[in-house]
């Protein structure tokens, strides 16, 4: 796949469709890579008109990793000690203006989920003029209040990292079946390949660590979002144990106009049985 130079880091990434058709940016969440956007989904949003961009962010994935930095002390940045954050989701919003600057985007539209949908409401902050359209997909504003994971799903992402193929797999299995969707039900067999998959491509736990700081130290972004002027859709799991529907119908209520659709049985993760409502919807908001 090819790699472009982005706020000065090498980031993977790879595109779907035609491009003379609009461009449709994905960025994706914690210690997600890629291919967490499933190329299957890719293509039909690029069978809608779009010239559609995923990458690795930061520190995942196949982009370019910050191992120079710290690990962060996530206590201490939580109790306002910020000495070990290695960045902030506005360098990371950075990241995705820089993916767009590469590629010879002016503007495009901006899908991102979880963690992806906080550096993309980051970048409507930083750098409204880039975007033609906002998506923000299973994540929240930033305020504590909104949003909380279930004690299970939060203690799942938090737990030390296995050592070893085998254990790092098994333990990733587990962590998508507690996210799962209960409404699209997978099997045992599919938590695993997808595990395995990521697993063999990349795995690098200390970017994780260092994407869950920047998430942590980065302020709310309530207020700011008010400010946002692109058509802008809100999609939220009714079933997401990670980042509770409150963050998402906080998302909406705090961006002037946004649209919000509350997926029934979608945990936070984007099963395949919601594809087609998903990118319908998407596609609408894009196209205004």
């Amino acid at each position: 796949m090819p790699r472009l130079r982005s706020n000065g880091l090498e980031l993977e990434y790879d595109t779907f469709g035609s491009p003379a058709d609009p461009p449709l940016v994905l960025v994706m969440g914690l210690g997600a890579q890629m291919i967490t956007w499933d190329a299957d989904f890719c293509a039909l949003l690029a069978a809608e008109g779009f010239h559609v961009v995923r990458f690795d962010n930061r520190d995942i994935g196949l982009s370019e990793y910050l191992d120079d930095l710290p690990l962060p002390d996530l206590q201490a940045i939580a109790a306002g000690d910020r000495s070990t954050v290695p960045y902030v989701l506005s360098d990371m919003a950075s990241d995705v203006a820089g993916v767009l600057d590469a590629l010879g985007f002016e503007k495009a539209h901006i899908v991102g989920a979880s963690m992806g949908g906080m550096i993309v409401q980051q970048l409507a902050i930083d750098h409204p003029d880039r975007l033609l359209s906002l998506c923000s997909i299973m994540s929240t504003t930033g305020d504590p209040t909104v949003g909380q994971a279930d004690p299970a799903a939060l203690q799942a992402l938090l737990r030390p990292p296995a050592v070893g193929r085998e254990a790092s797999i098994a333990q990733s299995a587990d962590t998508l079946r507690i996210l799962s969707s209960p409404g699209f039900p997978s099997t045992e067999e599919f938590f695993v390949a997808k595990a395995t998959r990521a697993y063999d491509r990349a795995y690098h736990p200390a970017g994780g660590a260092r994407q869950t700081a920047a998430v942590v130290a980065s302020p709310d972004r309530t207020a700011a979002l008010a400010g946002v002027r692109v058509p802008t859709l809100v999609i939220h799991g009714e079933a997401d144990p990670l980042v509770g529907v409150s963050g998402g119908k906080a998302t909406a209520a705090a961006i002037p106009g946004a649209e919000l659709l509350i997926v029934a049985g979608m945990g936070h993760d984007l099963p395949r049985g919601a594809w087609q409502t998903l990118v319908q919807a998407i596609a609408r908001n894009a196209n205004g």
